[in-house]
């Protein structure tokens, strides 16, 4: 049995995962942009795609497969991409009007009585700092500029005024509660 002789790589053999010339062979399901300098879209050989359709392909992916974020690098490239979020829980909040038409159903004494709620998503907090006393209680009054809670939003702390001038009926929600976009905070019997 004669012994094999090893190929030169001079005389234009191909190397594993190469066909002649140096290109990649066409790999079955692999996106022609994905596959290297040929493409003119992708710039250098080991870069990320970032043309349109990849990046379209990546959102598909993130919608198929129930993902929120993608996050790839790769040499000085990196894409990000996000989706869902807070937008989508502005987007859900009753508007103002649609209550109208419950407290109607409700007895003259929910009637009076104004709604204040969260500008934003966040933690609500009735006091300044753990050991102080809230902003205000049931049977306060308070004017448009009275501060009366916390909502905290990304490590901000945001104070939230009143807006109205009346007495603090109720207090919906309690100290440290998470509150969405819309919900109900307070309500004031109007002055």
């Amino acid at each position: 049995m004669a012994k094999k002789k090893p190929r030169s790589k001079k005389g234009g053999s191909s190397g594993p995962g190469q066909a002649r010339g140096g290109k990649k062979p066409d790999l079955p399901g692999e996106p022609k942009e994905a596959r290297g300098p040929e493409s003119a879209a992708t710039g250098p050989k080991d870069a990320l795609p970032t043309n349109v359709d990849s990046i379209r392909q990546l959102v598909d992916l993130m919608v198929e497969n129930d993902l929120n974020e993608i996050d790839i690098a790769h040499g000085e490239t990196k894409i990000l991409l996000k989706r869902g979020g807070v937008v989508s829980d502005r987007g859900a909040a009753p508007a103002p009007d649609a209550a109208a038409p419950q407290a109607a159903d409700e007895g003259p004494a929910e009637q009076e009585l104004v709604e204040i709620t969260s500008p934003m998503v966040g933690t609500f907090f009735a006091s300044p700092s753990p050991d102080s006393d809230p902003y205000v209680t049931v049977g306060a009054g308070v004017s448009e500029d009275t501060v009366i809670c916390i909502v905290e939003a990304m490590k901000v702390m945001n104070e939230i005024r009143a807006e109205y001038t009346g007495t603090i009926a109720e207090v919906c929600v309690k100290d440290a509660q998470p509150v969405e976009f819309g919900q109900v905070l307070f309500k004031v019997k109007p002055a």
